[in-house]
């Protein structure tokens, strides 16, 4: 079973990019289980249809710890599994321990044995937060391979660089490791460029260039994948690409974060700062 992280700037596609990769990969036969770590708790929702699955954290308060594994994970598009972790209530609490508890339930109801047949574990994390709670995946070893989710924008490459950083951090105790970078294009210049110079500099590979394409709104908006919506779109090939990409990938580093003064020699290099 391969344990993957998707970390990125927030705002960045993220969620929408892990799961129509999922989709992918649920096309090649592989069983995923999705495990959302954001307290939105809409990590899973494309998977679903638009169902608002109701999510570990509310589960626990509204029924206490006596509960099953199918109180807190569903089933999705072509049989993929999906959990949300959710968070506490406005204002109160941590919404990082969301995941630890999260975690630790699904653990303990068993969600990760052999017997589950699992191919892969995404857990799909918030933003660019790589501390507290939201490190876990990466701090404990429940991530075994990273992938960033970058574009050419400025922010979204310091906060990849950032998330190197923490990473770099846990890699010695957790054996996590980074599998490369995937740019979701915002059609910034020399993007295709620039991000694969950005992850070389960082020794890694950018794993795959998604194009900006309307597609991936108009699924969004019908409460689908790509793969699920329009199966024959190029949109819906591109992913099927990346997650061949992903499932084919030996390369596994442990990252070497840059310095800001070199991550803004390659933005003017690439004509950002014009």
């Amino acid at each position: 079973m391969r344990k993957v992280a998707i970390y990125g700037k927030g705002g960045i596609g993220k969620s929408t990019t892990t799961q129509n990769t999922v989709a992918g990969l649920a096309e090649l036969e592989k069983k995923v289980m999705v495990v959302g770590c954001d307290p939105k708790a809409d990590s899973t929702r494309l998977l679903l249809g638009g169902l608002a699955q109701k999510s570990v954290l509310d589960t626990l308060r509204e029924e206490g710890e006596d509960v099953d594994l199918d109180d807190v994970r569903k089933t999705g598009f072509s049989d993929t599994l999906c959990v949300e972790s959710g968070g506490p209530e406005p204002g109160v609490g941590c919404a990082g321990r969301g995941i630890i508890t999260s975690i630790n339930l699904l653990e303990s109801l068993g969600a990760y044995d052999s017997k589950e047949n699992l191919d892969y574990v995404f857990y799909d994390v918030l933003g660019d937060v790589v501390c507290g709670g939201f490190a876990m995946p990466i701090r404990e070893g429940k991530a075994q391979e990273i992938y960033i989710v970058v574009s050419g924008e400025m922010m979204a490459m310091y906060a990849a660089n950032n998330i190197c950083k923490g990473i770099k951090r846990y890699s010695d105790g957790g054996g996590v490791r980074l599998g490369g970078l995937i740019c979701n294009s915002r059609k910034v210049d020399n993007e295709e460029e620039m991000i694969d110079a950005f992850a070389k500099k960082l020794g890694t590979q950018m794993i795959y260039f998604l194009p900006r394409d309307n597609m991936v709104q108009r699924a969004e908006i019908h409460r689908k994948t790509v793969i699920d919506y329009d199966p024959e779109s190029d949109m819906a090939g591109h992913y099927r690409s990346l997650a061949k990409s992903i499932d084919q990938n030996d390369m596994f580093v442990t990252p070497k974060p840059m310095h800001t003064d070199d991550l803004e020699k390659i933005l003017m290099d690439y004509g950002l700062f014009g």
